[in-house]
């Protein structure tokens, strides 16, 4: 049964090279088919230099291989057009197989393909949907979102210093020893500046009984938070402090969630701001872990416990860190929002920023603000 197509073309031609007197054997025809399935098969030259780089083995068989490609593609009974005929009619399947009937479409959709299609459609608005009202198909597809947000925490300048090329600190130490290599003749002027560090970045979740509605959500954007930057803390609390920051590493998100949420013992119980601010003050914030560095607390303020503790505790962590940051989700879109629990009241003269973090959209907005702190 005679070959039809591409390859049949390529197997006559490659028994006429056999003809000629060259070794090509079954192996060879394999390997310049498949160098010849990625190119124009209707150019002649891109035909003819697969051929030369897979079927000529001897530099003696290259005048032998070029006669024949010459005899072969180009005399009478060439079969160029029969080339042309095989691209088009390969083209015109595939095209015929990528465009589905609508009514096929609309019985069986690809579960990425109506994903895709949701989100172009619904996402900005899905973003300022605050989180406790979204549904659980719509929570799902904000933490994929959630996902992809890179955080880059604020820079600091150090008091080590590294060479550069141009700047404004006079590198005296090199400028002399260049000068001494050329025998005291001024040389290049070398200059230094000092380096710039990233600062810590803590976390601080409230998953008390009253942040239900946010706090998975919060912990979504701690973990990529987590995943995007180094120096990153992350703690969560209800009625004591929880170090989390080990749990949330992991390249599967719900798997570190849970890992976190079992690390958790007062998960969506009581609230205690102030005695877990303390705790972190006096276990981490003195050791050196706050200092310098920008630390959110993502709660909504209602505390149970003593409120002189809770405003000796901000009062201590606003002077460790650089920046102290609150995330309250009541506050949502309300430019002039006032706080109205105790525990808001308290802690208001010590706050550098209020944010909300009730949405999407507030906390890529913190995302982009943060560099700036």
């Amino acid at each position: 049964m005679p070959e039809a197509g591409l390859t049949g073309v390529l197997v006559r031609f490659c028994r006429e090279l056999r003809r000629a007197g060259l070794a090509v054997g079954s192996g060879d025809v394999l390997t310049y088919c498949v160098a010849v399935t990625p190119l124009d098969a209707t150019d002649l030259v891109d035909l003819y230099w697969a051929g030369r780089a897979t079927l000529v083995t001897r530099r003696d068989d290259i005048a032998v291989y070029h006669e024949v490609f010459r005899r072969f593609f180009l005399d009478a009974a060439n079969p160029v057009p029969e080339l042309v005929t095989v691209t088009t009619r390969a083209m015109a399947e595939a095209e015929a197989e990528l465009a589905m009937p609508e009514t096929e479409r609309a019985d069986a959709q690809r579960e990425d393909e109506a994903v895709l299609g949701w989100m172009a459609s619904d996402v900005a608005a899905l973003k300022h949907k605050s989180f406790a009202a979204c549904s659980p198909e719509e929570l799902a597809a904000l933490r994929r979102i959630m996902a992809r947000i890179r955080l880059t925490p604020p820079k600091r300048r150090t008091r080590r210093t590294a060479p550069v090329r141009s700047g404004r600190d006079p590198d005296l130490r090199r400028t002399v020893r260049e000068s001494l290599r050329l025998h005291g003749e001024p040389a290049e002027l070398f200059w230094r500046e000092r380096k710039a560090r990233l600062r810590p970045l803590i976390l601080i979740l409230d998953v008390s009984g009253s942040m239900a509605d946010y706090s998975r959500n919060l912990l979504q954007f701690a973990y990529s938070a987590r995943r995007a930057a180094a120096k990153v803390e992350v703690f969560c609390f209800g009625t004591r402090l929880t170090r989390i920051t080990a749990e949330l590493t992991g390249r599967r998100p719900d798997e570190a969630l849970a890992r976190a949420g079992r690390a958790s013992f007062d998960w969506e119980g009581g609230t205690r701001i102030g005695d877990s601010l303390d705790a972190f003050v006096r276990g981490y914030g003195r050791r050196g872990l706050a200092r310098g560095g920008v630390v959110v607390v993502c709660s909504d303020g209602l505390d149970r416990g003593d409120p002189e503790v809770l405003a000796t505790a901000a009062a201590r962590l606003r002077r460790l860190c650089h920046r102290l940051v609150w995330m309250n989700p009541h506050k949502g879109d309300d430019a002039g929002f006032r706080p109205s629990t105790l525990g808001m009241m308290v802690v208001a003269p010590h706050i550098d920023l209020m944010l909300s973090g009730h949405d999407l959209r507030s906390l890529e907005e913190f995302a982009a603000l943060l560099p700036a702190l």
